[in-house]
């Protein structure tokens, strides 16, 4: 697999509404408590987005510049007028968990569907979610917090 950039590999400062970088998601997994939110999964139109990045940009809206390509998954940055938000797919649904299982030490909300997960600003989740289906899960941080 292709090397990312330094600052691709490190956690991002703050909370930007994006999931954990590719590479340290593609460790094992860790167990974390993923509990999907109240909000329906149903898209508007009745049906979900295939796990295909440029389908599902498309959909929301964008362009995608393709990020990381490997064999577990391919990640495509989207950046709109609105927000800026990142596709992550899969070829096997297993992934997708593995994925989620990492997502949660840091915690925050996504919009998964079958073999794909949007990582984006909470606001714009259901937004998406009418237009490409899936569901806005929550995760919860299970990481280090600071201290007194």
């Amino acid at each position: 697999m292709p090397q990312l950039p330094e600052e691709s590999r490190r956690p991002a400062r703050g909370s930007t509404g994006h999931g954990p970088p590719a590479v340290r998601l593609l460790r094992a997994a860790a167990s974390a408590d993923i509990k999907p939110s109240e909000m329906s999964a149903a898209p508007a139109a009745g049906v979900e987005a295939p796990a295909k990045v440029e389908v599902i940009a498309s959909l929301t809206g964008c362009k995608p510049k393709i990020r990381v390509e490997a064999d577990q998954l391919r990640e495509g940055v989207c950046r709109t007028k609105e927000a800026e938000y990142v596709i992550t797919t899969f070829p096997e649904e297993k992934y997708t968990q593995v994925w989620l299982d990492s997502a949660a030490v840091y915690g925050g909300k996504y919009l998964v569907g079958e073999r794909w997960v949007v990582s984006a600003k909470p606001e714009m989740l259901e937004r998406f979610r009418d237009k490409i289906g899936g569901t806005v899960r929550e995760l919860r941080g299970t990481g280090p917090t600071a201290g007194p």
